[in-house]
């Protein structure tokens, strides 16, 4: 029950490769942490401003989210960061000096889902 979360900066929305990235990180799920494809949900979020540092340099940024049900072990959930982070750069048009970063976190146990 992956739930993935691109935010980026606004200046990466041409650049990004959207349905190419959102399709590896979910096979990344299904290789490190079990998941199931058809549960993996992935939104893109662009960010109108970032700033990173003083804010003297304009920066591109691009972090990843991903919200598991409990039950994988740290290990695992650090794998999936580390497999993801090494992928975002196939996946951004021109990556250089884009700041990337990756979150593997368990959703709150109150967490529910249903297909309305």
């Amino acid at each position: 029950m992956p739930l993935i979360t691109v935010d980026h900066s606004a200046g990466l929305d041409e650049r990004l490769d959207h349905d190419g990235l959102a399709v590896a990180v979910h096979q990344a799920c299904v290789d490190k942490v079990a998941a199931r494809i058809p549960a993996c949900k992935t939104t893109f979020r662009s960010a109108g401003e970032n700033v990173v540092g003083d804010g003297a340099e304009p920066v591109q940024v691009l972090h990843v989210e991903i919200a598991l049900l409990a039950g994988r072990t740290e290990e695992a959930k650090a794998a999936l960061a580390e497999t993801v982070l090494g992928l975002l750069p196939a996946h951004i048009q021109d990556p250089a000096g884009v700041h990337l970063s990756v979150e593997v976190r368990d959703l709150d146990p109150a967490y529910r889902s249903a297909i309305a």
